[in-house]
């Protein structure tokens, strides 16, 4: 089973471009392992818990939990429109899961693991977190990233974060493979140091937040969101789950010495997915053959090359990118113009660029060229024609190395040089048609098997580049799949890519745009 995750999304706000390429990049990972012959699990979801979500709820003269149903549609209704298909959603207002999050608080008490104490110190109320005198700047204040900061004295509950902290170290510094890509696990060593003895504040009480998980064995408490939002990844996966819950089976879905892939933003990984969440499955039993991997994905800068934020006015809406340019151009652009693991400037001007040069000129041209031609010069049947050249041979070798360079992109998650391995092939089909020139070729009939020959290697070649493409844009996969009347194509496997997919005498349908270039209007 390959489990994959992504980081659930806060309910307090709407769904932006960052939002958008973590999904869609998700997705495309999910449907690249059941093409590689995976058993899938892919779970996604909703945080709705927490002091802002209450603030917020409060502002509007809402009750929290109409806030945040109202919030999540947004979020559902975009994956529902950028074609991300997920196995499992969370919600953490779920019962479900406020069962297993007690059932763990339960747990890690009796095993000594949780103690109350009174605590007096600095308070961010946008990261719902204490701080520490490491988190003020040169001048002793604390930054404009902490947004307010009150000062706080209250009793509340703590996780014995510091007992797992050497154990932590330790397995980071002798598993290489688990914080993808590798230059983030320096900064998360780092941090580590840094948060070295510290404990970790997990309730909050009721006197001034009730919008959470009520602690099973203090009902004066709640507990903390990122302890409780943490948590989805086991509790919607079945874990400690009742019988006839709806949910999988644990053992199933994330077994004994398997490592599921997180998929977070870089801004999470420290402290919360890279030392909280360790450290929680550590106090919950987990083995370190069990630890997820996380993989960590960069920002997409606003328009400018900023940060994105309200107050620049540099928020990108995926929303409205895919009402305008199409989910196609959307999902392509998300995958191909970011190297997983780096920042990248959305820049539209790239997106239309990319979608026209790689997917209208070049791959849609290959389609549009090898089916019109066969209509053209062959009735539509596919024949292998006479003996091949050396120019085939190259054609054959191309699609070769091309699969072995995308099936290694793909394994490592590097997306976008998947993609860049299925234009190269493009690329030289291209090449390959003008050097071979059929529509000289077919005006002497004696030349009909070379024509057969020639059209046959570029509607092979199109087969497969569109099972390799299955996994960004199913959609446009399908489409190329059908006009080739092979609609099968999309059940095969990554292993089932052998040449000779269509046989001879294959019938072909008419082509179709699949990919009409995206024209802007001029200012």
């Amino acid at each position: 089973m390959f489990f994959l995750t992504t980081a659930i999304d806060y309910t307090n706000g709407s769904p932006h471009i960052g939002h958008a390429y973590e999904k869609v990049l998700s997705d495309v990972i999910a449907r690249y392992r059941r093409l590689h012959g995976d058993e899938v699990y892919f779970l996604s979801g909703v945080d709705q818990h927490g002091q802002k979500v209450q603030q917020t709820a409060e502002k509007e003269g809402v009750h929290p939990a109409t806030f945040v149903k109202r919030t999540t549609k947004k979020f559902s209704n975009l994956w529902d429109k950028l074609d991300v298909r997920y196995d499992g959603w969370a919600e953490t207002t779920d019962e479900r899961h406020k069962a297993c999050v007690r059932a763990i608080l339960t747990e890690l008490k009796d095993q000594g693991q949780l103690y109350k104490k009174a605590h007096s110190g600095f308070y961010s109320v946008r990261q719902e977190q204490f701080l520490q005198d490491r988190d003020r700047d040169e001048a002793g204040n604390f930054g404009p990233e902490w947004g307010e900061v009150v000062e706080i004295e209250e009793e509340n509950w703590y996780f014995k974060l510091s007992e797992h902290t050497d154990w932590l170290k330790n397995f980071l510094e002798t598993t290489p493979e688990v914080i993808i890509p590798g230059f983030r696990k320096s900064e998360l060593l780092n941090a580590l140091e840094r948060n070295s003895g510290i404990d970790l504040c997990i309730s909050r009480p009721k006197e001034r937040l009730r919008w959470g998980i009520e602690f099973p064995f203090d009902e004066h408490y709640v507990t903390y969101v990122w302890f409780d939002a943490l948590i989805n990844y086991v509790s919607f996966a079945g874990y400690k789950a009742a019988e006839g819950s709806g949910l999988p089976d644990f053992s199933n879905v994330w077994p004994e010495g398997s490592r599921p892939v997180h998929v977070i933003g870089k801004d999470i990984l420290i402290p919360a997915h890279g030392i909280y969440w360790f450290c929680m499955l550590h106090a919950m039993g987990f083995s370190d053959d069990s630890m997820p991997r996380l993989l960590v994905h960069g920002f997409w800068n606003g328009l400018g090359g900023d940060k994105m934020s309200k107050s620049l006015g540099n928020i990108v809406d995926p929303n409205e990118l895919a009402e305008k340019f199409g989910v196609e151009a959307i999902r392509y652009y998300l995958v191909r113009d970011i190297v997983t693991g780096r920042d990248s400037n959305f820049d539209v001007e790239r997106l239309v660029m990319l979608f026209n040069t790689e997917l209208a000129n070049e791959l849609g041209n290959l389609c549009n060229r090898a089916l019109n031609m066969s209509q053209n010069f062959t009735g539509g049947t596919l024949h292998t024609g006479g003996g091949l050249t050396d120019e085939e041979t190259a054609l054959q070798a191309s699609l070769t190395q091309s699969i072995a360079d995308y099936r290694r992109a793909m394994d490592e998650f590097e997306v976008a040089k998947g993609l860049e391995a299925i234009s190269r092939h493009v690329v030289h089909c291209n090449g390959y048609t003008e050097r071979m020139k059929p529509w000289e070729l077919k005006k002497d009939p004696a030349n009909a098997p070379r024509v057969q020959t020639v059209l046959y290697h570029l509607a092979e070649s199109l087969a497969q580049c569109a099972i390799l493409l299955s996994p960004v844009l199913p959609q446009a996969a399908a489409k190329i799949a059908a006009q080739l009347r092979r609609d099968d194509l999309l059940s095969m496997k990554l292993d089932d890519l052998k040449w000779g997919l269509l046989s001879d005498g294959h019938e072909i349908g008419k082509p179709k745009p699949v990919f009409p270039r995206i024209v802007l209007e001029e200012a």
